[in-house]
């Protein structure tokens, strides 16, 4: 008798913030990979057009509005993935935003918005997916965090509080689910080069970029590309069974050094 259930032929994937960024990276490297997947986001048409590009590729993809601020959005995101494509198999967290505030200088219900979107966002795609695979007993959860968990960074406080939340809750599930065929996975990028906080103005990113070179966060000035995220990601999700990556961290390299 073989020690794990071997993954099925067919898995299908749901992927959160799959309009930009990491997420639309990830949905395409999946779909590459050869599964089907169910793109979420706020933005469902920015969704429906990469679905529309991954079907003309061959692959298989299904796009609906989703915002994880909203307990019946996720439901309704959760079940209208599993009606188009089966049940799911990987489920891939990382819709979110990201501001540029000092703790002190923030509004508590600014606060709470980014840790209800990052953390509490996370919490509703797990709890409405997670158990149909636990009954099915197995299954890929992937949530992407942040190096913020390991080196916090200046103005950025309710994106470092909700990672770590993030990862907290992701290694209180890998304990909970040993031994359910399910593995919970963190995802951990350095600085990547997406749509979140894109939007500040060139005097509040100068701001804080130096305030991130006062304190050793930025040793290089590269960052990662979405692809290089979603390619741990995928890594991650198509690890043979009877193994686990339960934590990738994944860091922009640097340039080479002048020759000497």
């Amino acid at each position: 008798m073989p020690r794990f259930d071997p993954h099925p032929e067919r898995r299908p994937a749901v992927v959160t913030g799959a309009s930009s960024g990491i997420g639309a990276a990830t949905a395409t490297a999946l779909a590459l990979a050869g599964h089907p997947v169910a793109l979420g986001a706020r933005r469902e048409a920015k969704c429906e057009e990469l679905a529309v590009t991954i079907r003309a590729g061959g692959g298989e993809a299904f796009a609906h509005h989703l915002d994880v601020g909203d307990s019946g959005s996720v439901k309704a995101f959760a079940a209208a993935a599993a009606d188009a494509l089966g049940p799911i198999e990987v489920v891939v967290s990382g819709a979110g935003d990201l501001a540029a505030d000092r703790v002190h200088e923030l509004d508590s219900d600014a606060f709470l918005a980014q840790v209800q979107v990052h953390l509490v966002g996370a919490h509703r795609l797990v709890s409405a997916l997670v158990p149909g695979m636990v009954a099915r007993r197995r299954g890929d959860v992937v949530l992407v965090s942040s190096d913020v968990v390991r080196v916090p960074r200046t103005r950025m406080g309710a994106y470092v509080a909700a990672k770590n939340g993030v990862e907290g809750m992701a290694r209180a599930m890998q304990m909970e689910l040993e031994g359910t065929g399910v593995r919970a996975s963190i995802v951990r990028p350095g600085p990547t080069m997406t749509g979140m906080g894109m939007g500040w103005d060139a005097e509040t990113t100068g701001v804080v970029l130096e305030e991130w070179v006062k304190w050793g966060a930025a040793r290089h000035p590269c960052f990662l590309r979405p692809s290089d995220v979603a390619a741990a990601v995928a890594t991650v999700v198509g690890t043979p069974r009877g193994s686990h990556l339960s934590l990738v961290e994944v860091q922009p390299e640097a340039p080479l050094e002048a020759s000497s």
